[in-house]
């Protein structure tokens, strides 16, 4: 038996799209990305880039 398309194993696909595409039209891979950049944000900035930020910005004062 065949599947019309946009049903079958899947069961969150849009008809028309590719199955990788959820119903709500994020790729599949959006969230693991999402969480790798958010984590990335939420790092602390090294104490050696703060100190090149103090400097450029003092150099404007000139």
């Amino acid at each position: 038996m065949t599947h019309p398309e946009g049903d079958g194993p899947a069961g969150n696909a849009v008809p028309g799209l590719p199955p990788e595409v959820r119903r709500d039209g994020e790729p599949g891979w959006a969230g693991g990305l999402r969480k790798l950049y958010n984590s990335v944000v939420d790092e602390p900035l090294p104490d050696s880039f703060r100190d090149l930020l103090k400097k450029l910005d003092g150099d404007g004062d000139a």
